[in-house]
C-alpha cells in the first residue's frame, strides 16, 4: 500500500459469503476495521480521542489480540517472515483488523501486508480464527513481489466452520483501486476468499472498504452506524450456523487444531 500516507486508516465497507452447496446460504453486511502501519507507529497513539491502543475506549486496538499474543507485534512479525525465509519484508506491516468495540472484539481473519523498503508488496500474512479460542496463520509467499489482483492458493488446515471439513484450499485474491471524488482521491481495499474442495468453489467470501483518515467524526459515524460491530459479528456466525443446521448441511467434529500455526 505504498501510496496510502503513514497514519492509521478506517476502511467502512461490506462482509460478503456465498456458500453453494449442499444447501444455498449467502448473506452480507456492513463492517469497518482498522488499517495499522506497524513500523510508523512504534508505541504512538493512533490519532483520535475515541479510540485507544492497549487501553480501554469507545475503540480500542490491543496488540495481544494478534501475533502471539506476547512478543510485541514488529518483533512477531519481523522473526517469523525471517525465519520463513522472508528477509526483505523490511518496508512497511500493514495489520488490517477488527478494533475492539467497548473492550469487544472478534476477528475471523486479519490480514497483515508486509512490504520491501521500496514500497513493493512482499507477502501477505492471513490470521484466522475460529470460536473456539485457535487461530492459524497462512503465510502468501511466491518468492518475490505480489502483484495485487494475482490468486494466491494456500491449502486448508484449519477448523474454523462445523459445516466444512478440513479438505481441499483457499484462493486468495488481493485487490487495490484509486478513485478521485472531488478533490479527495479515494483508496478501495478488496480481499476475496474463495474455499474449493474436490467438487470445485465451496464458499466466496470477501471483504471490502474505501479507506479514509482516521478522525474523530469518522470513527464516531463508524460506531454509531455499526453500534454492536464486534458482538454483531460473532452473533452473526452463530446464527448462519444455525440456519445451516436447520438446512441439514452435513456436520464435521472439531478436529485437533494443526501440530503448527503456520502454513504456507
Amino acid at each position: 500500500m505504498q501510496q496510502l500516507q503513514k497514519k492509521v486508516q478506517l476502511s467502512m465497507g461490506l462482509v460478503r459469503h456465498r456458500r453453494l452447496r449442499p444447501a444455498a446460504n449467502a448473506f452480507q453486511y456492513g463492517v469497518y476495521t482498522l488499517l495499522l502501519p506497524l513500523r510508523t507507529l512504534a508505541d504512538s497513539p493512533l490519532g483520535s480521542a475515541l479510540i485507544s491502543r492497549n487501553r480501554f475506549n469507545l475503540l480500542s486496538f490491543y496488540d495481544r489480540d494478534h501475533g502471539d499474543g506476547q512478543t510485541p507485534l514488529l518483533s512477531w512479525i519481523d522473526q517469523l517472515l525471517k525465519a520463513e525465509g522472508i528477509p526483505d519484508a523490511d518496508g512497511e506491516i500493514w495489520l488490517q483488523a477488527f478494533p475492539r468495540v467497548l473492550g469487544y472484539v472478534f476477528n475471523p481473519v486479519s490480514f497483515w501486508f508486509c512490504h520491501r523498503q521500496t514500497g513493493e508488496l512482499r507477502a501477505i500474512l492471513c490470521e484466522v480464527r475460529n470460536t473456539f479460542g485457535e487461530k492459524h496463520h497462512y503465510l502468501l509467499d511466491t518468492g518475490d513481489s505480489l502483484p495485487w489482483g494475482v490468486p494466491l492458493t494456500a491449502k486448508k488446515v484449519f477448523h474454523v466452520s462445523p459445516f466444512c471439513a478440513i479438505e481441499g484450499g483457499y484462493q486468495f485474491r488481493f485487490m487495490r483501486s484509486s478513485q478521485t471524488v472531488g478533490e479527495q482521491q479515494l483508496e478501495r481495499l478488496v480481499a476475496r476468499i474463495d474455499h474449493h474442495d474436490a467438487q470445485g468453489p465451496l464458499l466466496l467470501t470477501s471483504i471490502s472498504g474505501t479507506l479514509q483518515a482516521l478522525t474523530n467524526g469518522a470513527l464516531a459515524y463508524a460506531f454509531f452506524r455499526y453500534p454492536l460491530l464486534s458482538f454483531g459479528v460473532i452473533v452473526r456466525i452463530h446464527w448462519q450456523a444455525a440456519k445451516l443446521f436447520f438446512k441439514r448441511v452435513p456436520f464435521f467434529k472439531k478436529p485437533a487444531p494443526p501440530s503448527r500455526e503456520i502454513s504456507r
